[in-house]
């Protein structure tokens, strides 16, 4: 098959500009991939749940019998260790869950503003 001389910067033409199109979509335009967009989903949702699960956690720290002593001892521990207490008071184990969890645990501890 013969094809005319025009065509093929055409065809030339048309490929440089799918790949030039490609590139600036996805460095600049936004464009991400399948997986991208599933995990910053997923990474959303997860901070929507935390940030959902903060009023529980601060109603149980306010009706806590033993509040005064859990907030000594979250005051008393180091910076990096008061994620921690908050985990040992309690607080962040959210309502049928079997083990507290560390993110809501930060969360709560930002709302108490020790």
């Amino acid at each position: 098959m013969n094809t005319p001389e025009w065509l093929k910067p055409g065809i030339y033409g048309a490929l440089i500009g799918a790949v030039f199109v490609g590139v600036v979509g996805f460095s600049w335009g936004g464009w991400v991939t399948g997986g991208t967009a599933n995990d910053r989903a997923m990474a959303m949702s997860r901070d929507d749940v935390v940030a959902s699960m903060v009023p529980v956690c601060l109603d149980m720290a306010r009706s806590d019998p033993a509040r005064a002593e859990k907030l000594e001892t979250i005051r008393a521990a180091s910076t990096y260790q008061r994620r921690d207490a908050v985990m040992a008071a309690g607080w962040a184990t959210v309502p049928g869950a079997d083990a507290p969890d560390r993110d809501i645990a930060q969360a709560c501890l930002a709302a108490l503003e020790l």
